[in-house]
């Protein structure tokens, strides 16, 4: 074989392979982005979206390995163009006619169901490429064929740029529809690149392998035991990616942004390992995994007080390492070329597994987020096996072990001061065991499976002394995790989204007797706060009885904001935060004030729409899970949806508070895209010992006579929209811009 015609075969065979998984993996936070609003903007449908692209990725290699048994070389290329161009005419994506309204309940199943009709074809024919194309390239007797697992980081790498250019160029740069037409015509391509692969594969001369394919064809075939250590190494990670994604989102926000930054890290980790000399070698990463899984159990151990950088950061770092040292045995050991493309079926099955685990079994089986530390513990059983470096005392870790499981958990169902110094010490409390693993792993070299006992006695604590202080109750749904915690004196229930306080109820006085009468609105919705301010000037300019909407129940706390004439509908999407509201063991406000509530159930984008024109004074927009706004609730659609629902004097209220994110000038400029003034109230309480908190609330309406008394109040700032700030739209959001303004402007 000649030099040029060499270079012509890796060229061809990298381009392709680089283009195929460059839009694999665009098309993931792209057509996520179009099913967001669907349901709420909910992390999980990123858990859901991970488990449909791992399904059709195992199915699409299964394709390629099937197709790749026949000998004919010209059959698995015509039918594999043809399978192309089909997947061709059925773009560019869109959401399937018939699946634009979710049902009531079954959500999961529902997506998974809307993704297969909306994008599964497309998806299935680009999941086979990357082991087809390396199984023809190795049919071309091109020298590398003996050893093509280097295209593997070249696909990588392409996922790898995929996934970073989303947010940091195709979102903030491109509207979704252009994204879209980019993605079109960037598969056209694709198809060109293969034909042209094919071409080349049937011009080579008919060969079985490359030139030690002699040493090949001696070699037995993996067995069953490997190939269950494959799957296994496979769905840890996986499982992992899905679980520190809905933990790091939990606390962010429902978008692409930050669901692209696990993935990218996971893709990064194939490209790293496969490599034909690692940048970062194995035996490094085998060191430095029990480390990281230190970190994972103090990152969980400090609990919700991390800053951004720390959250975001330290789970990834950690992430990251664990995936190397999973990814890094993989490819250690890796079969010759000829068991390359079932080699592929067993790391799809696997990553299949960990994510169907992690999405969709974890979410209907705990009541918390238990899956992220159990795969941290499997994590400690993926290191490869080897002689204890002294077995003499190793063998004494097991009664060790058991000694501190007894006597760390004991004190936690006994009471007294012992329990509660642990508590207030869970910090140290877990570093021990976490210490105590790395010297296991490192120093002493003992067998993974002390390792994975230690690593989780050291959860284990974490969960036995929660960092909540005071009896905490979890309730888990498609939608996410809450917490009711009552405080250690009992005198406040208090919501919680992952580290966030979405509703707080006074239960005790200050003398320990109980709250009589009607509660209070606190925490976000007092009446010296942003919304009760903007309540009672609504209330006071009208004159008569209001009609509100609200969008987000939360623990009920605004149907004590109503007075009586009033008429209040309550828009909310997660059964469970119905039914926690309800419960007068939990909240009593709707029992108090509103006994007889019927929210209306579904996205509020999509029940709100049919509501009927100009009847509402205020409406009042507090959708959050956690610190995540779903993002087609703050659109310039959105707001003229809001708009035309108002009655002709009303006003809408935004709710915008959010560690992480600045969305009030977001708010000012979609008002001002629909004619709308607005006000924004920022201002601290200087009350959160009373659970009485700052709030960050933009005011909107047609005209300042609108708003009453507060055009006039110097805590309510007029605000003009942002220069060079594009508007948010459906088609367009910017996530890292409300991200970077945060961080300029401080908390």
């Amino acid at each position: 074989m000649s030099a040029g015609r060499r270079s012509l075969i890796l060229v061809v065979y990298t381009a392709a392979i680089f283009v195929s998984a460059l839009l694999l993996f665009s098309v993931q936070p792209l057509f996520a982005k179009m099913v967001l609003p669907r349901l709420g903007g909910s992390p999980a449908v990123w858990s859901v979206a991970m488990v449909f692209f791992q399904s059709l990725l195992l199915a699409g290699y299964a394709y390629a390995h099937l197709l790749m048994k026949i000998r004919n070389r010209l059959v698995p290329m015509a039918v594999h163009l043809v399978v192309l161009i089909v997947a061709l005419g059925l773009l560019p994506l869109s959401v399937a006619s018939g699946w634009e309204n979710p049902p009531s309940n079954g959500y999961a199943l529902w997506l998974l169901g809307l993704f297969i009709v909306s994008i599964g074809m497309p998806f299935f024919a680009l999941a086979a490429n990357n082991p087809m194309l390396q199984a023809w390239f190795v049919r071309t007797g091109h020298p590398d064929a003996g050893d093509p697992y280097f295209l593997y980081a070249s696909s990588n790498i392409g996922s790898f740029l995929a996934l970073l250019s989303y947010p940091l160029l195709l979102e903030p740069l491109f509207t979704l529809r252009t994204q879209n037409l980019i993605w079109t015509a960037g598969y056209g391509l694709l198809i060109v690149l293969i034909a042209g692969c094919g071409l080349l594969l049937w011009r080579s001369p008919a060969v079985v392998s490359s030139t030690n394919a002699a040493e090949e064809v001696t070699s037995p075939s993996p067995g069953w035991a490997t190939r269950l250590r494959w799957i296994f190494l496979a769905a840890v990670p996986s499982g992992l990616l899905v679980a520190v994604t809905a933990h790091i989102s939990t606390d962010v926000a429902a978008a692409p942004l930050l669901w692209v930054l696990p993935l990218s890290l996971y893709l990064l980790t194939w490209v790293l390992v496969f490599q034909s000399r690692p940048l970062l070698p194995h035996r490094w990463m085998l060191m430095l995994q029990p480390v990281a899984i230190a970190g994972v159990i103090l990152l969980l151990a400090f609990g919700g007080e991390q800053n951004l950088l720390l959250t975001l950061g330290g789970h990834q770092l950690c992430f990251f390492v664990i995936a190397m040292a999973c990814h890094g045995e993989l490819a250690r050991t890796r079969p010759p070329a000829r068991d390359l493309t079932s080699f592929y079926v067993g790391l799809s099955f696997g990553g299949m597994v960990g994510g169907l685990f992690a999405g969709l079994v974890a979410p209907y089986t705990f009541s918390w987020i238990a899956e992220y530390p159990i795969l941290v513990v499997l994590a400690a059983l993926c290191r490869p096996a080897g002689d204890e470096r002294w077995p003499r005392w190793s063998r004494w870790l097991w009664p060790v072990i058991g000694l501190l499981a007894v006597g760390l958990v004991a004190p936690a169902y006994g009471g007294g001061h012992l329990s509660e110094w642990l508590e207030d010490n869970r910090v140290v409390l877990a570093a021990v065991p976490a210490v105590i693993g790395v010297l296991i792993a490192v120093g002493l070299r003992a067998s993974r499976w002390k390792l994975a006992a230690v690593v989780g006695l050291a959860l284990m604590l974490i969960r036995v002394y929660p960092a909540d202080e005071g009896r905490v109750e979890t309730v888990r749904s498609f939608f996410g995790v809450h917490k009711i915690v009552e405080t250690p004196n009992g005198h406040y229930h208090v919501l919680m989204h992952g580290t966030t306080i979405h509703g707080a109820q006074k239960i005790l006085n200050d003398d320990g007797t109980p709250v009589k009468g009607r509660p209070e609105p606190i925490s976000y919705y007092s009446k010296d706060g942003g919304i009760g301010q903007a309540i009672e000037a609504i209330r006071t300019r009208k004159g008569s009885p209001l009609r509100v909407a609200v969008i987000g129940l939360g623990a009920g706390t605004l149907t004590c904001a109503a007075r009586p004439g009033e008429s209040w509908t309550f828009f909310e999407i997660d059964q469970t935060m119905v039914d926690t509201a309800r419960d007068p063991a939990k909240f009593s406000f709707i029992k108090s004030c509103m006994p007889d509530l019927q929210p209306v159930m579904g996205d509020a984008r999509l029940t709100f729409t049919r509501e009927p024109d100009g009847v509402y004074d205020l409406i009042i927009v507090d959708a959050y899970s956690s610190d995540a706004i779903p993002i087609h609730l703050a659109t310039e659609e959105a707001m003229a949806i809001y708009k035309d629902k108002l009655a002709p004097q009303g006003a809408v209220v935004m709710h915008v508070s959010n560690r992480h994110l600045e969305l009030a000038s977001v708010v000012v400029g979609i008002a001002d895209e629909n004619d709308m003034k607005s006000w924004v109230y920022n201002e601290d309480s200087g009350r959160d010992n009373e659970y009485i908190f700052s709030t960050n609330v933009v005011i909107s309406a047609r005209d300042e006579a609108d708003v009453g008394a507060l055009a006039a109040n110097g805590s309510w700032v007029l605000t003009e929209p942002a220069d060079h700030q594009r508007v948010w739209t459906d088609d367009y959001s910017n996530i890292l811009g409300a991200v970077y303004r945060r961080l300029r402007d401080g908390e």
